[in-house]
Protein backbone atom coordinates (compact mmCIF):
# COMPACT_ATOMS: atom_id res chain seq x y z
CA UNK A 1 0.00 0.00 0.00
CA UNK A 2 1.04 3.18 -1.20
CA UNK A 3 1.68 6.51 1.54
CA UNK A 4 -0.18 9.23 0.55
CA UNK A 5 1.33 12.21 -0.70
CA UNK A 6 1.54 15.46 2.15
CA UNK A 7 -1.37 17.55 1.31
CA UNK A 8 -3.44 15.07 0.26
CA UNK A 9 -6.23 12.97 2.35
CA UNK A 10 -5.74 9.29 3.31
CA UNK A 11 -7.42 7.12 1.60
CA UNK A 12 -8.43 5.31 4.61
CA UNK A 13 -9.66 8.52 6.86
CA UNK A 14 -13.59 8.59 5.78
CA UNK A 15 -15.47 11.96 6.48
CA UNK A 16 -17.97 11.33 8.94
CA UNK A 17 -21.75 11.27 8.08
CA UNK A 18 -23.54 14.63 7.54
CA UNK A 19 -27.23 15.61 8.72
CA UNK A 20 -29.72 17.16 6.33
CA UNK A 21 -33.31 17.91 6.89
CA UNK A 22 -35.23 18.73 3.14
CA UNK A 23 -38.79 19.77 3.33
CA UNK A 24 -40.67 18.32 0.48
CA UNK A 25 -44.60 19.65 0.48
CA UNK A 26 -45.76 18.69 3.82
CA UNK A 27 -43.01 15.77 3.90
CA UNK A 28 -39.84 16.26 5.73
CA UNK A 29 -37.08 14.08 4.97
CA UNK A 30 -33.96 13.30 7.59
CA UNK A 31 -30.94 11.89 6.63
CA UNK A 32 -27.94 11.22 8.75
CA UNK A 33 -27.47 11.06 12.19
CA UNK A 34 -30.07 12.96 14.04
CA UNK A 35 -28.15 14.46 17.09
CA UNK A 36 -28.31 17.21 19.31
CA UNK A 37 -26.55 19.20 16.34
CA UNK A 38 -28.65 18.59 13.72
CA UNK A 39 -31.70 20.07 15.78
CA UNK A 40 -30.07 23.68 14.89
CA UNK A 41 -30.61 22.92 11.24
CA UNK A 42 -33.63 25.69 10.05
CA UNK A 43 -35.61 23.04 8.56
CA UNK A 44 -36.29 21.32 11.53
CA UNK A 45 -38.33 24.24 12.71
CA UNK A 46 -40.41 24.30 10.24
CA UNK A 47 -43.93 22.27 9.92
CA UNK A 48 -44.48 19.20 8.62
CA UNK A 49 -47.40 16.56 7.89
CA UNK A 50 -45.39 13.42 7.93
CA UNK A 51 -41.51 13.00 8.61
CA UNK A 52 -39.65 10.73 6.66
CA UNK A 53 -37.19 9.07 9.28
CA UNK A 54 -35.90 6.17 6.81
CA UNK A 55 -32.59 7.30 5.95
CA UNK A 56 -31.23 8.61 9.33
CA UNK A 57 -28.22 6.50 10.86
CA UNK A 58 -27.78 7.25 14.70
CA UNK A 59 -30.07 8.72 16.84
CA UNK A 60 -29.63 10.47 20.44
CA UNK A 61 -31.60 11.43 23.14
CA UNK A 62 -32.21 15.04 21.91
CA UNK A 63 -33.05 13.52 18.31
CA UNK A 64 -35.64 10.72 19.95
CA UNK A 65 -37.43 13.46 21.95
CA UNK A 66 -37.63 15.60 18.85
CA UNK A 67 -39.36 12.97 16.81
CA UNK A 68 -41.44 12.18 20.08
CA UNK A 69 -42.40 15.79 20.23
CA UNK A 70 -43.36 15.83 16.75
CA UNK A 71 -45.65 12.76 16.78
CA UNK A 72 -47.38 14.09 19.84
CA UNK A 73 -48.28 17.35 18.09
CA UNK A 74 -49.90 15.54 15.12
CA UNK A 75 -46.69 14.82 12.52
CA UNK A 76 -46.62 11.28 11.14
CA UNK A 77 -43.34 9.46 11.90
CA UNK A 78 -42.28 6.72 9.52
CA UNK A 79 -39.10 4.67 8.54
CA UNK A 80 -36.87 5.04 11.28
CA UNK A 81 -34.74 1.98 11.68
CA UNK A 82 -35.79 -1.06 13.77
CA UNK A 83 -32.28 -0.45 15.70
CA UNK A 84 -33.10 3.33 16.62
CA UNK A 85 -36.22 2.14 17.79
CA UNK A 86 -35.75 1.38 21.24
CA UNK A 87 -34.19 4.66 22.08
CA UNK A 88 -37.42 6.40 20.91
CA UNK A 89 -40.07 4.24 23.22
CA UNK A 90 -37.45 4.69 26.03
CA UNK A 91 -38.19 8.46 25.35
CA UNK A 92 -41.43 8.09 24.90
CA UNK A 93 -41.91 6.08 28.11
CA UNK A 94 -40.13 8.82 30.07
CA UNK A 95 -42.68 11.55 28.38
CA UNK A 96 -43.66 13.99 31.35
CA UNK A 97 -47.64 13.63 31.89
CA UNK A 98 -49.93 16.81 32.71
CA UNK A 99 -50.74 16.41 36.17
CA UNK A 100 -54.79 15.06 36.31
CA UNK A 101 -57.21 17.79 37.71
CA UNK A 102 -58.02 16.45 41.47
CA UNK A 103 -61.05 19.52 42.01
CA UNK A 104 -64.33 18.37 42.20
CA UNK A 105 -66.34 18.36 39.13
CA UNK A 106 -67.82 20.68 37.19
CA UNK A 107 -71.42 22.10 38.49
CA UNK A 108 -71.34 20.34 41.77
CA UNK A 109 -72.19 21.64 44.90
CA UNK A 110 -68.74 21.25 46.13
CA UNK A 111 -67.21 22.93 43.43
CA UNK A 112 -69.72 26.04 43.60
CA UNK A 113 -69.00 26.69 47.41
CA UNK A 114 -64.95 26.22 46.42
CA UNK A 115 -65.01 28.58 43.54
CA UNK A 116 -67.39 30.88 46.39
CA UNK A 117 -64.71 30.57 48.81
CA UNK A 118 -62.27 31.66 46.17
CA UNK A 119 -63.87 35.19 45.42
CA UNK A 120 -64.37 35.19 48.71
CA UNK A 121 -60.41 34.82 49.95
CA UNK A 122 -59.65 37.01 46.89
CA UNK A 123 -62.36 40.17 47.92
CA UNK A 124 -60.35 39.87 51.59
CA UNK A 125 -57.17 40.13 50.26
CA UNK A 126 -58.00 43.10 47.93
CA UNK A 127 -59.67 44.93 50.97
CA UNK A 128 -56.52 44.14 52.86
CA UNK A 129 -54.51 45.57 50.30
CA UNK A 130 -56.64 48.63 49.91
CA UNK A 131 -55.80 49.26 53.45
CA UNK A 132 -52.38 48.63 53.27
CA UNK A 133 -52.10 51.18 50.47
CA UNK A 134 -54.26 53.98 52.53
CA UNK A 135 -51.56 53.09 55.84
CA UNK A 136 -48.67 53.66 53.39
CA UNK A 137 -50.21 57.22 52.08
CA UNK A 138 -51.14 58.14 54.88
CA UNK A 139 -47.18 57.07 56.22
CA UNK A 140 -45.84 59.05 53.29
CA UNK A 141 -48.36 62.37 53.76
CA UNK A 142 -47.13 62.02 57.60
CA UNK A 143 -43.51 62.12 56.62
CA UNK A 144 -43.65 64.87 53.94
CA UNK A 145 -45.60 67.07 56.53
CA UNK A 146 -42.49 66.56 59.38
CA UNK A 147 -39.85 66.97 56.57
CA UNK A 148 -41.73 70.09 54.24
CA UNK A 149 -38.48 70.45 52.30
CA UNK A 150 -39.54 66.74 50.75
CA UNK A 151 -43.16 67.47 50.05
CA UNK A 152 -43.96 67.07 46.45
CA UNK A 153 -45.37 70.02 45.50
CA UNK A 154 -44.42 70.71 41.72
CA UNK A 155 -45.55 67.55 41.25
CA UNK A 156 -49.42 67.75 43.90
CA UNK A 157 -50.12 71.23 41.43
CA UNK A 158 -49.56 68.79 37.97
CA UNK A 159 -51.11 65.91 39.20
CA UNK A 160 -54.14 68.89 40.16
CA UNK A 161 -54.20 69.96 36.89
CA UNK A 162 -54.33 66.42 35.11
CA UNK A 163 -56.79 65.06 37.53
CA UNK A 164 -59.07 68.48 38.00
CA UNK A 165 -58.78 71.17 35.98
CA UNK A 166 -58.55 68.26 32.22
CA UNK A 167 -61.65 66.25 33.38
CA UNK A 168 -63.96 69.84 33.71
CA UNK A 169 -65.37 69.39 30.52
CA UNK A 170 -66.91 65.80 30.52
CA UNK A 171 -67.70 66.23 34.26
CA UNK A 172 -70.15 69.64 32.95
CA UNK A 173 -71.18 67.65 29.70
CA UNK A 174 -72.24 64.56 31.76
CA UNK A 175 -73.75 66.44 34.76
CA UNK A 176 -75.50 68.66 32.57
CA UNK A 177 -77.22 65.74 30.35
CA UNK A 178 -78.01 63.84 33.77
CA UNK A 179 -79.79 67.24 34.84
CA UNK A 180 -81.30 67.45 30.95
CA UNK A 181 -83.23 63.61 31.91
CA UNK A 182 -83.82 63.85 35.13
CA UNK A 183 -86.18 66.97 34.28
CA UNK A 184 -87.89 65.48 31.24
CA UNK A 185 -88.37 62.02 32.81
CA UNK A 186 -89.38 63.71 36.15
CA UNK A 187 -91.83 66.10 34.11
CA UNK A 188 -93.31 63.26 32.08
CA UNK A 189 -94.03 60.99 34.99
CA UNK A 190 -95.47 63.83 37.35
CA UNK A 191 -97.77 65.51 34.86
CA UNK A 192 -100.53 62.71 35.15
CA UNK A 193 -101.09 64.10 38.78
CA UNK A 194 -100.70 67.99 37.87
CA UNK A 195 -97.54 68.02 40.07
CA UNK A 196 -95.02 69.25 37.22
CA UNK A 197 -93.99 71.71 39.62
CA UNK A 198 -91.94 69.39 42.08
CA UNK A 199 -89.66 68.57 38.97
CA UNK A 200 -87.78 71.36 40.41
CA UNK A 201 -87.13 69.28 43.55
CA UNK A 202 -86.59 66.33 42.03
CA UNK A 203 -83.58 67.80 39.87
CA UNK A 204 -82.44 69.47 43.01
CA UNK A 205 -82.56 66.80 45.52
CA UNK A 206 -81.24 63.96 42.75
CA UNK A 207 -78.52 65.93 41.46
CA UNK A 208 -76.97 67.67 44.93
CA UNK A 209 -77.59 64.66 47.02
CA UNK A 210 -76.30 61.51 44.50
CA UNK A 211 -76.21 61.94 40.98
CA UNK A 212 -74.12 64.37 40.03
CA UNK A 213 -71.19 63.03 42.75
CA UNK A 214 -71.58 59.42 41.54
CA UNK A 215 -71.65 59.92 38.05
CA UNK A 216 -68.35 62.23 38.60
CA UNK A 217 -66.99 59.58 40.46
CA UNK A 218 -67.72 57.08 37.96
CA UNK A 219 -66.17 59.49 34.98
CA UNK A 220 -62.96 59.89 37.63
CA UNK A 221 -62.78 55.92 38.40
CA UNK A 222 -62.63 55.04 34.68
CA UNK A 223 -60.75 58.74 33.30
CA UNK A 224 -58.39 59.27 36.29
CA UNK A 225 -58.30 55.95 37.79
CA UNK A 226 -57.22 53.94 34.80
CA UNK A 227 -54.46 56.81 34.20
CA UNK A 228 -53.14 56.32 37.20
CA UNK A 229 -52.55 52.58 36.97
CA UNK A 230 -51.29 52.61 32.97
CA UNK A 231 -48.66 55.32 34.44
CA UNK A 232 -47.19 53.33 36.83
CA UNK A 233 -47.72 50.09 35.30
CA UNK A 234 -45.45 51.30 32.62
CA UNK A 235 -42.72 52.91 35.33
CA UNK A 236 -43.46 49.44 36.61
CA UNK A 237 -42.22 47.65 33.45
CA UNK A 238 -39.31 49.50 32.19
CA UNK A 239 -38.33 49.02 36.37
CA UNK A 240 -38.11 52.55 36.72
CA UNK A 241 -39.59 51.71 40.25
CA UNK A 242 -36.52 49.58 41.19
CA UNK A 243 -33.99 52.14 39.82
CA UNK A 244 -35.96 55.05 42.28
CA UNK A 245 -35.37 52.69 45.10
CA UNK A 246 -32.13 51.94 44.18
CA UNK A 247 -31.61 55.51 44.53
CA UNK A 248 -32.57 55.33 47.99
CA UNK A 249 -36.07 57.46 46.50
CA UNK A 250 -39.55 56.17 48.30
CA UNK A 251 -42.27 55.86 45.64
CA UNK A 252 -44.15 55.96 47.98
CA UNK A 253 -43.98 59.79 48.88
CA UNK A 254 -42.92 60.48 45.19
CA UNK A 255 -45.61 58.25 43.03
CA UNK A 256 -48.30 57.84 45.29
CA UNK A 257 -48.72 60.65 47.47
CA UNK A 258 -49.68 63.50 44.83
CA UNK A 259 -51.31 61.51 42.99
CA UNK A 260 -53.69 60.58 45.99
CA UNK A 261 -53.62 63.54 47.44
CA UNK A 262 -54.19 66.01 44.39
CA UNK A 263 -57.48 63.26 43.60
CA UNK A 264 -58.84 63.96 47.18
CA UNK A 265 -58.36 67.80 46.76
CA UNK A 266 -60.11 67.69 43.36
CA UNK A 267 -62.94 65.82 43.98
CA UNK A 268 -65.04 67.84 45.94
CA UNK A 269 -64.41 70.70 43.44
CA UNK A 270 -65.37 68.49 40.39
CA UNK A 271 -68.27 67.61 42.49
CA UNK A 272 -69.36 71.22 43.20
CA UNK A 273 -69.00 71.87 38.82
CA UNK A 274 -71.27 68.54 38.52
CA UNK A 275 -73.59 69.88 40.94
CA UNK A 276 -74.06 73.24 39.11
CA UNK A 277 -74.05 71.52 35.63
CA UNK A 278 -76.65 69.31 36.69
CA UNK A 279 -78.79 71.83 38.41
CA UNK A 280 -78.37 74.22 35.22
CA UNK A 281 -79.70 71.08 32.84
CA UNK A 282 -82.13 70.59 34.80
CA UNK A 283 -83.28 74.19 34.65
CA UNK A 284 -83.19 74.22 31.07
CA UNK A 285 -84.91 71.41 30.46
CA UNK A 286 -87.66 72.79 33.25
CA UNK A 287 -87.91 75.80 30.56
CA UNK A 288 -88.69 74.24 27.33
CA UNK A 289 -90.50 71.41 28.26
CA UNK A 290 -92.65 73.01 31.51
CA UNK A 291 -92.30 76.61 30.60
CA UNK A 292 -90.88 77.37 34.03
CA UNK A 293 -88.72 80.95 34.17
CA UNK A 294 -85.35 80.81 35.15
CA UNK A 295 -86.57 83.21 38.10
CA UNK A 296 -88.95 80.24 39.43
CA UNK A 297 -86.69 77.56 38.97
CA UNK A 298 -84.34 79.22 41.38
CA UNK A 299 -86.85 80.58 43.94
CA UNK A 300 -88.01 77.15 44.00
CA UNK A 301 -84.80 75.52 44.45
CA UNK A 302 -84.17 77.47 47.05
CA UNK A 303 -87.11 77.59 48.55
CA UNK A 304 -87.34 73.48 48.59
CA UNK A 305 -84.16 72.02 48.26
CA UNK A 306 -82.36 72.31 51.43
CA UNK A 307 -78.59 73.01 51.44
CA UNK A 308 -78.27 69.81 53.51
CA UNK A 309 -78.73 67.72 50.38
CA UNK A 310 -75.30 69.66 48.59
CA UNK A 311 -73.51 68.88 52.02
CA UNK A 312 -74.39 65.13 51.97
CA UNK A 313 -73.18 65.22 48.29
CA UNK A 314 -69.74 67.03 48.87
CA UNK A 315 -68.76 65.00 51.67
CA UNK A 316 -68.59 61.57 50.05
CA UNK A 317 -66.47 63.56 47.31
CA UNK A 318 -63.23 63.48 48.92
CA UNK A 319 -63.45 59.54 49.93
CA UNK A 320 -64.39 58.68 46.53
CA UNK A 321 -61.43 60.57 45.43
CA UNK A 322 -59.20 58.95 47.79
CA UNK A 323 -60.85 55.54 46.83
CA UNK A 324 -60.16 55.81 43.29
CA UNK A 325 -56.71 56.97 43.50
CA UNK A 326 -55.57 54.37 45.84
CA UNK A 327 -56.93 51.62 43.97
CA UNK A 328 -55.37 53.05 40.81
CA UNK A 329 -52.41 53.20 42.62
CA UNK A 330 -52.10 49.65 43.59
CA UNK A 331 -53.24 48.06 40.70
CA UNK A 332 -50.54 49.98 39.20
CA UNK A 333 -48.06 48.77 41.41
CA UNK A 334 -48.86 45.12 41.05
CA UNK A 335 -48.55 45.19 36.87
CA UNK A 336 -45.55 43.06 35.47
CA UNK A 337 -43.40 42.78 32.64
CA UNK A 338 -45.40 42.40 30.12
CA UNK A 339 -48.52 44.49 28.22
CA UNK A 340 -50.83 41.99 28.81
CA UNK A 341 -50.42 42.41 32.48
CA UNK A 342 -50.68 45.94 32.23
CA UNK A 343 -54.06 45.92 30.25
CA UNK A 344 -55.80 43.23 32.27
CA UNK A 345 -54.67 45.96 35.92
CA UNK A 346 -55.55 48.82 34.12
CA UNK A 347 -59.13 47.14 33.31
CA UNK A 348 -59.15 45.55 36.87
CA UNK A 349 -58.66 49.33 38.13
CA UNK A 350 -61.51 50.84 36.36
CA UNK A 351 -63.76 47.63 37.68
CA UNK A 352 -62.80 47.79 41.05
CA UNK A 353 -62.85 51.52 41.70
CA UNK A 354 -66.31 51.85 40.56
CA UNK A 355 -67.09 48.90 42.93
CA UNK A 356 -65.86 50.35 45.39
CA UNK A 357 -67.22 53.95 44.99
CA UNK A 358 -70.84 52.51 44.61
CA UNK A 359 -70.44 50.41 47.95
CA UNK A 360 -69.34 53.64 49.47
CA UNK A 361 -71.97 55.38 48.10
CA UNK A 362 -74.52 52.73 49.78
CA UNK A 363 -72.53 53.35 52.95
CA UNK A 364 -72.94 56.45 53.25
CA UNK A 365 -76.24 56.49 52.43
CA UNK A 366 -77.52 53.89 54.91
CA UNK A 367 -75.23 56.23 56.98
CA UNK A 368 -77.03 59.73 56.57
CA UNK A 369 -80.33 57.97 57.21
CA UNK A 370 -79.62 56.95 60.07
CA UNK A 371 -78.51 60.23 61.38
CA UNK A 372 -81.63 62.15 59.38
CA UNK A 373 -79.72 63.76 57.09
Amino acid sequence: MQPATPGEPSPDSASPPRFSATLTGECLILSGPLRVQALSDPAMTRSAATIDASAVTALDTAGAWFLEKARRGGCKVTGLPQELQPLLRQVAASWPQRPKETGPPRGSLRGAVEQLGRHVGAAIASLLALVEYLGRFLAALARALRHPRQFPLTSLVYHCQAVGLNAVPIVVTISFLIGVVIAYQGAYQLRAFGAEIFTIDLVGIAVLRELAILLTAIVVAGRTGAAFTAALGAMKMREEIDAMRTLDIDPDQTLILPRVLALTLMMPILALIGDIAGLFGGGVMAWAALDISPAIYVARLSQNVDVTHAFVGLVKAPVFGMLIAIIGCRFGMQVGGDTESLGRMTSASVVAAIFAVIVADAGFSIFFAQVGL
